[in-house]
């Protein structure tokens, strides 16, 4: 049974495409626009599928939880303290308030979707709020409003838009405020960003009395548009060309944000993604939309270039871009590591908008091709099966020794800043916005799912239904039913990975480029069709019930990185269809960082529908590296078992791979058990961003100020007495201790102890090791302290800190 699905409204409120809604008063249609128009979602159904239970999980399980977090949080009641004027009622960061406009877009969707009195009324309660919060001018910002003692709350109206989020924000409530609308009819929620974006449009503007400034991160530009849209109000346009049109501009604003927000030189002279990922994926798809409607050629040229930039030499293999270390943005060229990959959500997100952008501005496949990437692997990990755990980051390899990198190393219920989880209640309905879109009398078919649309070509409906089991298997059976004989274009996208092409650039490339035999027949009869831009041709009169069936071979193809990409030299990734993979520990016993992969190894796709929700696995023979009681080295066959990478890390914290090796030198080999690494770490305190077990991990540190590698901290003591502690997996004797600690002068404030000793435990006693050796505090090395043998179940070091500094150990040995 196919069920209305509202898509159109989603995609709306990302891309800005939605003609002006005829309960607004229309002031004027757009001079210009996109050339290609996604099918709206009114015309949207969707069947049983790959995406439909997702589509439904986020409707029944993520919208409520999303918004049950907000109340527990305060982001809900912080709009009570801003009506209130009270300073102590506001709760959490001082952007919050943009995560409860995202779930409320989202929720506009599930009311569109399903009509559910009990939300639809909740909505009512929550818009009122806002009308509360909201001053007599327009101006909604919680934080200030009620005066809060943190962060941007006693500071005069747009004195730190660099990081303030105010226009950020308010960007995410006029998409929210058209959705709902859209949804409902209700002009509440739209009257309050109107009456908002009128104010923003009186303070900022190219006139003589008006700010010259522009936000820190950018999102409004799109919301800007959305808003123009559905009200026909210009201003609201002229707005976002403002916002772009500003950055950069040293000599009118005096001072820049600088390369972070994208504002270290106008737009038309960029040429390459910098800075933070989001920001930039949200400005490029505001630029994307300003370009559409204002025909400014510049613009196009800019983004043209810096998306080449993004495809050439920064996009992860699963779609998404950021690194740790980077600000949460791009690190540069080439520099993709694996373990230390930020990828944040949000990111895939921003990047699926802009490249959906892209592709309604250009009509190639290559956008569709990067936007389904993104999809498949770089946003769908992001979100657990259930809909109520979340990744923040997604890295393309785990080592459970190096969590300091991505914390727990699990999805999380939720985040101090959860921008996230937000973001994935109102991108996931959208998805299906992206499957069909029109140009004229062309239809093109971008994405592979089983449901029906229906889309008036030549003036007249055409319903197009599409049976498929994508992405586990390749065929597509798509029917055509116009109201009679009916000529127009049906455009359907052959996907890169078909055509033996990863991306368009030599970023990677399939160590077997050879193009499969892809097939298309119309009535049981093989057609041959010209290609265009990507997509298969089928010009012609239609008849009702004319049937395409298209047949796209899903080899295992092994992809190989740019040698510019120095963490993936010599190493292997895998791929079938649109779907990524990668080995987890959970299918190995625990480790998978120690497999390789011989160049002849072969894998056999083997469907499981009782795994994961049903997925796909790659199954084969590699070979795994293990170190002998003598300590040599040696490698066995041993069988790998690969997974889609979206489904990873649904079993608990495990080890991950992406990037395999493809020779044993590169794998890693566990070292043998030590006195240090068989025991129990234990301490006084730890910072929460480090973990006691990097006392034991033997992971060699490169010097005391190694911040590449895990860590443990006292930090946030200073001054203070603290302690570690091992319990020994038995009564050892044992005869002296190693220890490296960690100072990070420089860059922190962690120094080396002022002093510290050792003590064994001796029944219920801690007792001083005798020894005559000094306690040494030497940096970039061990400290070995002697004693004459003893036998003991627990060693204990105390330290007294640093007056004013904490401090810490990278290592910490025991030997007999």
């Amino acid at each position: 049974m196919l069920t209305k699905t509202i898509v159109w409204a989603c995609v709306a409120c990302w891309s800005g495409l939605l003609v002006a809604a005829e309960a607004v008063k229309d002031k004027g249609t757009p001079d210009a626009d996109y050339p290609i128009r996604p099918v709206q979602f009114t015309d949207v159904e969707v069947g049983p599928g790959f995406w439909f239970p997702r589509m439904q999980t986020n409707r029944a399980v993520t919208v409520p939880y999303c918004f049950q977090r907000c109340e527990e949080t305060g982001r809900i009641s912080n709009f009570v303290a801003a009506a209130e004027r009270n300073p102590d009622g506001f709760e959490g960061i001082y952007f919050n308030d943009s995560d409860v406009f995202k779930i409320v877009e989202g929720a506009a969707y599930s009311l569109a979707l399903q009509p559910d009195p009990q939300l639809d009324m909740y909505l009512d309660e929550l818009i009122a709020k806002f009308a509360a919060a909201q001053e007599p001018d327009g101006y909604l910002y919680t934080a200030k409003t009620s005066g809060s003692k943190g962060a941007h709350g006693r500071t005069p109206r747009w004195s730190e838009l660099g990081g303030s989020h105010e226009l950020y924000n308010v960007g995410h409530m006029y998409e929210a405020a058209v959705a709902h609308f859209q949804a409902t009819g209700k002009r509440s929620l739209l009257d309050i960003a109107i009456k908002n974006a009128n104010l923003i449009a009186q303070v900022f503007g190219p006139g003589p009395d008006q700010r010259k400034d522009v936000p820190g991160h950018q999102q409004i530009e799109m919301g800007l548009v959305r808003l123009y849209r559905a009200t026909g109000d210009r201003k609201y346009l002229d707005l976002a060309k403002f916002f772009i049109d500003m950055r950069g501009r040293r000599d009118v604003r005096g001072s820049v944000y600088g390369q972070y927000c994208q504002d270290h030189a106008p737009l038309i002279e960029q040429s390459e993604a910098v800075g933070h990922a989001v920001r930039g994926g949200y400005f490029y798809a505001g630029v994307a939309d300003v370009a559409a409607l204002t025909g400014d050629a510049a613009y196009l040229e800019a983004i043209d270039r810096i998306w080449q930039d993004v495809i050439d030499r920064k996009l992860y293999l699963i779609g998404s871009v950021g690194q740790h270390g980077a600000g949460e943005g791009y690190a540069g060229a080439y520099k993709l590591t694996n373990l230390q990959a930020y990828n944040e959500t949000c990111a895939a997100i921003a990047l699926a908008l802009w490249n959906q952008r892209m592709f309604l501005l250009h009509g190639d496949s290559k956008f569709a091709d990067v936007l389904e990437r993104i999809l498949y692997n770089g946003f769908l990990s992001g979100v657990s099966l259930g809909g109520d755990r979340f990744f923040y980051p997604n890295p393309l390899e785990c080592d459970l020794k190096f969590r300091f990198n991505h914390g727990d190393l699990q999805r999380s219920p939720w985040f101090g800043c959860s921008c996230c989880p937000s973001n994935v209640v109102r991108f996931m309905p959208s998805i299906l916005g992206y499957v069909y879109a029109q140009r004229d009398n062309d239809l093109y078919v971008n994405l592979f799912l089983a449901g029906k649309a229906t889309v008036e070509l030549n003036g007249s409906p055409v319903e197009v239904v599409q049976e498929t089991d994508y992405p586990w298997q390749g065929k597509v059976r798509i029917t055509v039913r116009p109201t009679g004989n009916q000529p127009f274009a049906m455009r359907i996208r052959i996907p890169a990975w078909v055509r033996g092409q990863v991306l368009p650039s030599d970023l990677y490339r399939y160590a077997d480029a050879t193009p499969s035999l892809w097939s298309l027949t119309i009535n049981g009869e093989t057609v041959r069709p010209s290609i265009e831009h990507g997509y298969a041709v089928l010009d012609r009169t239609w008849q009702p019930g004319d049937v395409v069936e298209l047949d796209l071979p899903l080899p295992v193809r092994r992809v190989l990185s740019n040698d510019l990409v120095e963490p993936n030299r010599g190493r292997v990734a895998f791929e079938r269809g649109p779907l990524v993979y990668c080995v987890e520990g959970a299918d190995h016993e625990g480790r998978v960082l120690d497999r390789w992969i011989p160049d002849d190894a072969r894998f056999t796709p083997e469907h499981r529908a009782d795994l994961l929700g049903g997925i796909t696995v790659l199954r084969g023979e590699g070979q795994a590296v293990q170190r002998a009681e003598d300590g040599t080295v040696r490698s066995q066959p041993a069988e790998v078992t690969m997974i889609p990478y979206y489904a990873w890390c649904h079993r608990g914290e495990n080890e991950m791979m992406v990037w395999m090796p493809r020779s044993a030198d590169l794998a890693h080999v566990a070292p043998l058990p030590t006195i240090a690494s068989s025991s129990k770490a234990t301490a006084s305190h730890v910072w929460q961003r480090d973990h006691v077990l990097a006392l034991n991990d033997q992971v060699e540190p490169r010097n005391s100020g190694d911040h590449d590698l895990p860590r443990f901290t006292w930090w946030d003591h200073c001054g203070t007495s603290e302690w570690v502690q091992y319990e020994l997996a038995q009564a050892t004797e044992v005869a002296g201790v190693e220890v490296y600690w960690f100072d990070d002068t420089g860059r922190g404030r962690c120094r080396v102890p002022h002093s510290w000793k050792l003590l064994y435990r001796d029944g219920d006693a801690w007792k001083p090791v005798p020894t005559d050796h000094d306690f040494g505090i030497a940096k970039d090395r061990y400290n070995r302290v002697e004693f004459p043998p003893l036998t003991t179940d627990a060693l204990r070091i105390q330290v007294q800190l640093q007056p004013d500094f904490s401090g810490g150990i990278l290592e910490w040995r025991v030997f007999r």
